[in-house]
């Protein structure tokens, strides 16, 4: 009995992960202006510019290392 339920268990667990990602269809509506992060490109770099001249540190956006030179 607890080999059959932990059996179905394993199963729904699975299921649940099948339809992870963006199917083709849904990229029309994730590529419109309204869903970008950045809207203002220019705004964002100033933004940039002063956090990282604030915390004396380049990167943190996509890859490792910081102001201490650790890579």
């Amino acid at each position: 009995m607890r080999n059959k339920i932990a059996v179905i268990s394993l199963m729904l667990v699975c299921a649940g992960c099948s339809s992870m990602g963006v199917q083709p269809w849904e990229r029309e509506v994730l590529a419109r202006e309204e869903m970008q992060l950045t809207v203002d490109p220019v705004e964002a770099a100033t933004d940039d510019h002063i956090y990282f001249s604030k915390e004396a540190s380049s990167g943190g956006r996509g890859f490792g290392g910081g102001g201490c030179g650790c890579n």
